[in-house]
């Protein structure tokens, strides 16, 4: 479990859904350390690798103004519920260089998650990705809300083309698009800040994609996203 990017919660949790005994997850992450000083690798599966989190800088915004948006206070209560399927949030990974990115964007209630590399973030680039790679899931979304970085200038496009309202989350405030933000962490662990993204192929992105959404995750009880949002969308359809 571990060698597939499952965490030491994850690999105690998923084992003790199927009934299994298991050693706490404290024991497994002081089995992998000890496997690091012998010259052993289970330590390159974890989501940091060992890493300490930096903390970020309280540097001035310099993105400017979106015309149109819509702050995230007018966006309705029952997104923060986390109770239904098709409430989005929207951000860009980039790319070594700040010469490419990947779009991340994922499902709030399920944690599921869609990515697609693209070449710039140019606020078109970035709009015409978001429309395409959310073709399938037009029907049941309902809400999406970004940062406020200009390359989700052409919001409206967005709004207009998936029948669905944009929101803006507050700068400053990434906790308002939290699971965006885990997710993210997650992404990070196969695609790095000094990676360059123009050798990374669509294939590879849509397999760690695929991946993401096959981990099990702590807050879902260690269900699968994908299970997650099938559950959620047959119980909408109970509720029409």
């Amino acid at each position: 479990m571990l060698k597939e990017d499952y965490s030491p919660e994850q690999v105690c949790g998923s084992l003790r859904e199927q009934g299994e005994q298991c050693v706490s997850h404290e024991r497994i992450y002081q089995y992998i350390w000890q496997d690091k000083k012998q010259g052993g690798t289970l330590h390159t599966h974890l989501r940091n690798q060992g890493r300490r989190y930096r903390k970020r800088g309280a540097a001035k915004d310099k993105r400017g103004l979106i015309v149109g948006r819509i702050d995230i206070d007018k966006r309705p209560k029952i997104v923060e519920a986390r109770s239904r399927f098709g409430d989005l949030e929207v951000d860009l990974i980039i790319g070594k260089n700040h010469k490419s990115a990947i779009l991340t964007i994922n499902d709030r209630a399920s944690g599921m998650l869609k990515m697609r590399k693209i070449k710039s973030k140019e606020a078109g680039e970035v709009s015409n990705a978001i429309v395409g790679e959310l073709e399938d899931w037009k029907p049941y979304i309902t809400t999406i809300t970004a940062d406020n970085g200009k390359e989700f200038a052409n919001h409206q496009y967005v709004a207009e083309e998936l029948q669905i309202d944009h929101y803006f989350a507050k700068p400053y405030h990434s906790w308002e698009r939290g699971s965006n933000e885990n997710l993210n962490g997650l992404v990070r662990q196969y695609f790095k800040k000094k990676d360059d993204f123009n050798t990374i192929t669509n294939e590879q992105i849509k397999a760690i994609e695929n991946k993401i959404n096959n981990r099990p995750r702590k807050r879902f009880k260690y269900k699968k996203p994908i299970f997650v949002m099938e559950e959620l969308l047959f119980n909408q359809k109970l509720h029409l």
